[in-house]
């Protein structure tokens, strides 16, 4: 599959780096020519130096040929035009990154007429997985992923204290049809592996077949436990705080935002209904006092700094906010947020690299898919013989630690797989997945045989 990217940004590259598992062509073009030597350097892409406004450079590349376009340049009107561009040229699908409000609030009309086939928006993505995390706990929604045969149910670790202090065998001899595909750990999703124990404030993920699955939910649901989110304050009135304070509020919640800057409060004030808009400094801690930060149920911090919000979900949980949720878009900072006690840590990028590929990869390999917490995705796809994984025990595969096979659906059988399992022809299978190892999946989708075409580097035309 021919691939082309326009902007050599964070998500392109992450993105980039995703679909080379998969051995697909891919083209980047950006205007640096800096980003482009780094790039070419690290990967094995064509990289074109210009604009991907240019109709003549858009041309020049072929890009009747491709099968995809996913344009994210940090311009909302350019990837529009860009994407729309390569759709009249002739290429196959286009993907366009929009993220202003103001957009997305005609995106229908946007892409029937700039013939946009799908777009993706990093902060309405991570707004939903906050709002689904926040309001769908509080509801307490029954079940969250169910197909044919096989069903996942969540629950805290209170609920079924016999398996506290167990290690993953020892589990498996307690429940032998199912299996913890993941654990919920300080706001960060763990999967786990033989001698992962399980600790007293743990949830835990547990996959099996359904009616065993909806015995043991009928054990563990706790009936009306959530029913009073009320209060939640949003450090930052970016467009992640606009989107969720908006949907929030449209569920009768009472919303407060601290925005820095007095022109996006004056935003915020004009585009939201029944939101408190605050102009000031959220690490202010004076000013949280004063706003009565300790009556919160949840806290979001989404401004446009990573250390800033790990700063303040900090402070807010030892402050004893029972929610605190934080935007953090560097990697690096992966393992300093599980040592903070966040209920949940949401990287936008990894959000939507894995919408990107969902779409990019479409039904014929992967049939249904959810995200977790926004940290990790639970997809299903159908097995081929040609698969890198297909005919194998699962002891000889090389799996990096954040991917798990979950679960066999074959014929009318449902298998809950070990080591000496191997996954045959027509199999449905369930695999879980951490969004920062989502790269991983496309190296296990691609033919045994499959040649790598060696593309080499230049710049320019």
């Amino acid at each position: 599959m021919k691939v082309a990217i326009i902007g050599a940004g964070k998500l392109g590259i992450k993105v980039a780096t995703a679909l080379l598992g998969g051995d697909h062509e891919i083209t980047v073009i950006d205007t640096s020519e800096e980003k482009l030597n780094k790039l070419s350097q690290q990967m094995d892409v064509l990289t074109v130096l210009g604009s991907g406004l240019s109709t003549r450079l858009l041309k020049s590349c072929g890009i009747d040929a491709f099968d995809f376009l996913i344009a994210s340049t940090d311009s909302d009107e350019d990837n529009i035009l860009i994407a729309s561009f390569a759709k009249k040229l002739g290429c196959s699908k286009v993907i366009a990154r929009v993220r202003d409000p103001e957009h997305m609030a005609q995106i229908d009309f946007i892409k029937e007429t700039m013939d946009i086939d799908h777009v993706v928006n990093p902060d309405l993505a991570i707004t939903l997985e906050i709002y689904k995390y926040l309001v769908e706990k509080y509801t307490l929604t029954n079940g969250i992923f169910s197909s044919g045969k096989i069903a996942l149910v969540q629950f805290s670790v209170r609920r079924f204290s016999k398996v506290i202090g167990m290690n993953m065998i020892e589990v498996r001899k307690l429940l032998p049809n199912m299996l913890i595909v993941a654990i919920s750990r300080n706001g960060k999703i763990i999967i786990p592996h033989g001698q992962t124990t399980i600790e007293n404030l743990d949830t835990l993920y547990v996959i099996g077949e359904r009616m065993e699955i909806h015995e043991l939910h009928n054990r563990v649901y706790e009936r009306g436990k959530y029913t009073n989110l009320q209060k939640v304050m949003i450090a930052g009135g970016g467009k992640t705080g606009y989107y969720l304070a908006e949907m929030l509020s449209e569920f009768g919640i009472a919303v407060k935002i601290i925005e820095k800057s007095k022109e996006r409060c004056y935003y915020l004030s004009t585009h939201l209904d029944d939101v408190m808009i605050l102009h000031g400094d959220a690490t202010d801690t004076a000013l949280l006092d004063e706003e009565n930060l300790d009556e919160m149920d949840a806290f979001v911090t989404a401004t446009g700094f990573d250390e800033e919000n790990l700063l303040l979900a900090l402070m807010a949980k030892h402050r004893g906010i029972e929610d605190v949720i934080s935007k953090v878009s560097r990697q690096s900072y992966k393992s300093l947020t599980e040592r903070m006690g966040v209920d949940m840590a949401l990287n936008p990028l990894d959000i939507v690299t894995s919408t990107i590929l969902r779409y990019v990869l479409g039904s014929k390999k992967i049939i249904s898919s959810l995200l977790i917490q926004g940290q990790a995705e639970i997809m299903e796809i159908i097995a081929s013989s040609d698969m890198q994984f297909a005919n194998k025990p699962l002891c000889e595969l090389d799996l990096p630690s954040g991917v798990l096979i979950a679960a066999i659906h074959r014929g009318n059988n449902v298998i809950i797989p070990d080591g000496k399992t191997q996954i045959l022809e027509n199999d449905k299978v369930t695999i879980f997945c951490l969004l920062s190892d989502i790269s991983e999946i496309e190296a296990l989708f691609k033919p045994k045989r499959g040649l790598h075409l060696g593309l080499g580097k230049e710049r320019g035309l």
